[in-house]
């Protein structure tokens, strides 16, 4: 008999070759029915894998990654599967077809110029497939029996995918039905279980991603176990169309990129006002979680890029120059700087920690194809900061800074997941360094009781770190804020301070920055507002209409009052349809406009209409402005 260790520690018994399928059942049926693979020994294997070692297993859903990957490489195959049957005189061959975030993807080559009109043909036929609840079954080939099969079907593409394979290699095959692919898997139990599915949009796409090869057409889909989950993917969509920042960010006048700068984004002055805003709130906040802020060259010499690690590890995302024939770099990060401010006075463990903050401008250099709005640029002010700790204050530390990441996050309504990402391939550093900094990042989630996910891999170059995924207001996820356990670069600048016994030691640094880039948050949060802002942060927060001319003295004296209190106030004086200008306000999200008629002349009073309400109040001058400054003080979320 086998031991199985699960998930929660239990240890159960089974025999040796037992599937992972008949297992799961053995533990719970109910389970059994929302299982889709499992996990052995930390590897993703099919339901049908026998037993044939004592191991760790566990079981995964569609609500784990791993889970809904296999379901939606199964719904690739799915796919496949429909061009082969609908198309059999317009000779389909078949390229990758892997599951990706929120879908799945097809490359194909074929005689027929697909179009959005052909999806609704395809994604019938694929539902067909689902029905027939085909099994999945995995077989593996020698290279050259591989070879000699896909030669057969005129499969040229999966021919060059097995010429790439090792000779000894033995190749994994996936059979559904009458239908069989190339596949390292995992997948699914059968095509039933993909039982909500929406081909989504047809584009080009190079073989192997090369311009030099021939292009090939993508078909683009996802998958969910459940309609209702699809359906509300879908109404997501929508919502994330009519919520584009960049759409928004014209609309609204905030922001625009130009040809002359491409990834270099252009402020306008409603843009400056919001980025102001959260500056001046990320001032406020960290002068009271006890920072000192700095500021650091933008371009400094090759040397110092070397002594971090960045020249051998980070280079081609870099800028660089010459000055008086020596080797610069435009910074795309702020560290390095932070460690030559470290090092202009000796410390004493009595300075630490020490909290040095920084709004650091960055440049980095993305693909072209790569470059998205405000998300993803080639220069952006990272809201940096570099905590320089003892060992012993390292855990406090974080805590102390995961406290300031709440207090920010829920200003702004937003909550997060922790995700916990280790050492990478490429990193710097001893296994026990690496060791040390990853169990003091998880003791600091484990004892703050926070939830989170392990990312294996997916560190720094130089440490582990905790990322932040903020959930906006329709469910999308956003990575934002990060805290990054660093004990390379203090080592390699020779950071050192004087400890209780008089002896030198070395600081633990930490890195962390909480908005990640300003720019990048500004756009989330112009996705996530759908572009109707806070009062605190909005470009304008109210909006004076006279009714007709005579009202116009009246307006103006409104308005100088509320400048004069600090308030972001704009008069509509066009001779237009007060009806017309109401609506224009609505369309530009001001949070409060004001209708000033004969009424209100009278009795000193404004008539309020608060962004996306259709009613109107009456109320005092004073009653209004003591409202409105209420809500900017307090920066509260509703109007």
């Amino acid at each position: 008999m086998l031991k199985i260790t699960l998930k929660d520690g239990a240890v159960r018994e089974v025999a040796e070759g037992t599937t992972l399928l008949d297992f799961v059942k053995s533990v719970s049926n109910s389970l059994a029915k929302k299982v889709l693979v499992g996990k052995v020994d930390g590897e993703v294997k099919d339901l049908m894998t026998p037993l044939t070692q004592d191991a760790r297993v566990e079981f995964l859903t569609f609500e784990d990654a791993d889970g809904r990957w296999a379901l939606r490489h199964t719904a690739s195959h799915v796919l496949a599967q429909a061009l082969k049957r609908l198309y059999k005189d317009q000779n389909v061959q078949l390229a990758i077809g892997p599951a990706i975030d929120n879908g799945f993807y097809y490359d194909i080559d074929m005689d027929k110029q697909l179009s959005e009109s052909d999806l609704a043909d395809i994604e019938k036929e694929m539902k067909k497939i689902v029905k027939e609840n085909l099994k999945l079954e995995r077989k593996e080939v020698s290279r050259a029996d591989a070879l000699k099969l896909f030669e057969e079907k005129g499969e040229s593409y999966k021919v060059q995918l097995i010429n790439d394979l090792p000779e000894d290699a033995l190749i994994t095959l996936y059979t559904q039905g009458e239908f069989t692919d190339l596949c390292a898997g995992p997948h699914v139990v059968s095509t039933g279980k993909v039982k909500a599915l929406k081909l989504m949009s047809i584009a080009g796409a190079y073989w192997r991603g090369d311009e030099h090869n021939k292009m090939l057409q993508r078909i683009y889909g996802t998958a969910f176990e459940k309609q209702a989950d699809l359906d509300d993917y879908l109404h997501m969509l929508e919502e994330a169309k009519k919520r584009d920042h960049r759409k928004l960010g014209k609309q609204l006048d905030l922001f625009s990129l130009h040809e002359e700068g491409p990834g270099f984004p252009f402020f306008h002055p409603n843009g400056m006002i919001i980025r102001n805003e959260l500056i001046n709130y990320w001032r406020e906040v960290h002068r009271r979680y006890g920072y000192q802020e700095i500021k650091t060259p933008m371009i400094l010499n090759r040397q110092l890029w070397e002594t971090s690690g960045h020249w051998a590890h980070y280079k081609d995302n870099m800028y660089f120059t010459q000055i008086d024939g020596e080797d610069y770099a435009v910074k795309p990060m702020n560290c390095p700087g932070g460690m030559l401010v470290y090092k202009t006075q000796q410390r004493s463990y009595r300075d630490l920690p020490l909290r040095l903050g920084e709004l650091g401008l960055v440049h980095r250099h993305e693909k072209s194809g790569e470059l998205h709005g405000l998300f993803r640029v080639r220069n952006f002010t990272q809201d940096d900061a570099h905590l320089f700790v003892t060992p012993e204050q390292a855990e406090q530390e974080i805590q102390h800074t995961i406290d300031l990441f709440d207090e920010v996050y829920s200003t702004f309504g937003l909550s997060y997941v922790a995700e916990l990402s280790t050492r990478p391939d490429d990193s710097m550093g001893s296994d026990e360094e690496w060791e040390a900094a990853t169990n003091g990042l998880r003791k600091a989630l484990e004892h703050r009781g926070l939830k989170y996910i392990v990312n294996e891999g997916d560190g720094a170059f130089y440490g582990p770190k905790i990322d932040f995924h903020l959930k906006d207001s329709i469910g999308r996820t956003w990575q934002c804020g990060t805290i990054q356990y660093d004990m390379q670069m203090p080592e390699k600048f020779d950071l050192t301070y004087v400890g209780e016994d008089g002896e030198k030691h070395r600081p633990i640094m930490l890195h962390r920055v909480v908005y990640g880039s300003i720019e990048r948050f500004i756009g989330i949060l112009i996705e996530n507002y759908a572009g109707a802002f806070p009062v605190w942060f909005a470009p304008v927060q109210v909006r004076i209409l006279p009714i007709t001319d005579k009202h116009a003295d009246y307006a103006k004296k409104l308005y100088d009052q509320m400048f004069a209190l600090g308030l972001r106030v704009e008069v509509d004086n066009r001779n237009e349809k007060v009806g017309y200008k109401i609506r224009e306000s609505q369309v530009k999200k001001t949070p409060y406009t004001l209708v000033v008629g004969d009424q209100e002349v009278e009795n000193g009073q404004v008539n309020v209409r608060k962004y996306g309400e259709k009613d109107s109040t009456s109320m005092s001058v004073e009653d209004f402005i003591a409202y409105v400054q209420e809500k900017i003080k307090s920066r509260a979320q509703e109007y």
